[in-house]
């Protein structure tokens, strides 16, 4: 009897008489918690059964937990994070424009003539004649840029298309019973169907996009955007002081560009990395204190009817984007803005669609600035458009290989861009699906306050200075200069950052809170179980060898014997 206790000692892999032995022993020891019932109750089947159901209920419980679970932490979602920072920080990018494009000597001409159909055409809209003074039809002064410093552009065959007036479109009458007409003017395709009318409820809003279309097409002639930029352009011209922390502003503290709409540019602390404009302190003194010519000289009347100064605060070595971003700075006003920095931290991966530098992203960006959501989104634009059009949108940059549109060449791409740029708008195009959030951008929050200036006392004493200062001279009575101060509100600033809801060491622990709720039991109690499945798997194969050995014995025990 000790032999055969001996032999029944619980060894590597146990080798059990039958499952009913191996079941019962499993029941006898894990830690499972009632298992033991199943055994322990042999004479009473009744509460066999009861305690097999509950094991399987709470079975079915626990891995319903875990189902849930897994369903939860597969969705990645992620929770956000606050906190507050206090340390010395770079001031942000600072970009003025003076909202007075240029008149190009190569194009100067077209533009005349553009004056005057839009003359014309708000003569037959509403029987209004416009002062040819307004479209420098008469003046002599006109200033002209000169492009014969950058290359030999010869003057081009181009002429205005008649194809595009202003029509009035037939009354409607709205909800409240009042009639309204629409402005607009007609586009049709290459072969002259599928025509639409681009209306506008406002007539103001119809001539400004009738003139910018005109515009882009004359404008199409010059060469690339970003060649124009390099003429003889004196920052004096534009910004008669600058000063920023009480310290002058130096030459290399700015870069200059033009922009096609907003005129002349300059952006401050464009690439960020200058200590001189480390901010160390918040308030006004601290800030960019700016005094800005704001006049319209030259001012094309039809492109903007805006007079001031266009600003925008960004990041560094970001493409300033004037069209959807910035505010107006008025002529003859004082304005202070106070910002306060907001900073966004995003998961990227499986928790959210963003992109650390833009490498990973489909689209190739056609500016050479660090990545952003609208870099990305006219970038694809502009390849999209050459591709369906053949030829580019004139306020984006070109890919390598094509040129801007203009009707004289290709008559139709207004009814290619317009149903394109519709289209984009309404998320039709897959450029919102190509083009990720940044995984971390600053943004800008932004209070302003104005007052007039100069005043009425100290406004002859203050455009003295300015005159033996900066050679200003003003010939009118209206108000052509503007300040403008921006300075840091604080430096505290908020981070706002992603980070998962259900962690794996959540799910984990979550796991294990379950499996202890409904059994009682720890990670070691699902080794028990593991055991368990591996003594089936081997008593199994044992009951088979030894069925099939049995089954061989049989055999030769039966074969009949051949006598010699």
């Amino acid at each position: 009897a000790r032999e055969e206790e001996e032999e029944k000692k619980e060894g590597l892999i146990e080798f059990y008489d039958s499952f009913k032995d191996m079941f019962e022993f499993f029941c006898k020891n894990t830690t499972i918690h009632g298992t033991i019932r199943l055994v322990c109750s042999d004479s009473n089947r009744m509460k066999t059964v009861f305690w097999t159901l509950l094991l399987l209920a709470s079975f079915g419980m626990l891995y319903w937990q875990f189902a849930l679970m897994f369903s939860q932490y597969w969705a990645y979602p992620v929770v956000l994070t606050m906190s507050m920072h206090s340390e010395p920080k770079m001031f942000p990018a600072i970009t003025i424009c003076n909202l007075d494009p240029y008149r190009f000597e190569l194009v100067s001409e077209h533009l005349v003539q553009l004056d005057r159909m839009a003359e014309e055409s708000i003569t037959f809209l509403y029987g209004i004649k416009t002062s040819a003074s307004l479209f420098h039809m008469n003046e002599k002064n006109i200033h002209v840029k000169d492009l014969s410093s950058i290359g030999n552009f010869s003057r081009s065959g181009f002429k205005l298309s008649q194809n595009f007036s202003l029509l009035r479109m037939s009354d409607h009458t709205n909800k409240s019973g009042k009639k309204h007409s629409s402005v607009g003017f007609r586009l049709c395709n290459a072969t002259g169907g599928n025509c639409f009318y681009k209306t506008y409820a406002s007539g103001m809003d119809a001539i400004l996009e009738w003139y910018r279309f005109h515009y882009m097409n004359i404008m199409s002639q010059l060469p690339v955007i970003i060649n124009i930029s390099d003429h003889e352009e004196q920052i004096e011209d534009m910004v008669y002081s600058c000063q920023y922390d009480g310290e002058p502003c130096r030459p290399s503290d700015y870069v200059h560009f033009h922009h096609p709409v907003f005129g002349s540019c300059y952006t401050f602390n464009s690439k960020g990395t200058d200590p001189f404009w480390t901010a160390t302190k918040p308030g006004i003194p601290y800030g960019l204190s700016l005094i800005l010519r704001a006049e319209q000289k030259d001012h094309i009347p039809l492109l903007s009817t805006v007079a001031g100064v266009k600003v925008m605060i960004h990041n560094h070595n970001q493409t300033p984007f004037l069209e959807h971003e910035g505010f107006d700075i008025r002529p003859g006003i004082a304005t202070t803005i106070g910002i306060q920095q907001d900073e966004v931290n995003r998961l990227g991966g499986n928790y959210g669609k963003c992109t650390t530098n833009g490498d990973d992203v489909n689209v190739k960006l056609l500016y050479n600035n660090s990545y952003t959501l609208q870099a990305c989104l006219h970038s694809c634009f502009q390849h999209i458009m050459v591709r369906k059009c053949g030829c580019g949108y004139y306020y984006y940059p070109l890919p390598p290989g094509a040129e801007y549109c203009n009707y004289n060449k290709q008559p139709a791409w207004g009814h290619c861009f317009y149903q394109l740029y519709s289209r984009l708008r309404n998320h039709h195009l897959n450029c919102f699906d190509q083009c990720p959030k940044p995984c971390r951008e600053s943004l800008y929050k932004v209070s302003a306050g104005t007052a007039k200036w100069p005043s009425a006392k100290s406004q002859a004493w203050v455009r003295q200075a300015l005159r033996h200062q900066n050679g200003y001279n003003s010939t009118s009575n209206r108000n052509d200069i503007a300040k403008v101060t921006i300075f840091y509100q604080q430096l505290n600033y908020q981070s706002v950052n992603e980070s998962p809801l259900l962690s794996e060491n959540l799910l984990l622990s979550s796991m294990g809170s379950q499996w202890s709720l409904w059994f009682g039991s720890s990670v070691l109690s699902v080794v028990e179980m593991f055991e368990l499945l591996i003594d089936t798997l081997v008593l199994s194969l044992l009951f088979c060898y030894q069925r099939f050995r049995s089954k061989k014995t049989l055999n030769v025990a039966h074969t009949p014997t051949i006598p010699s």
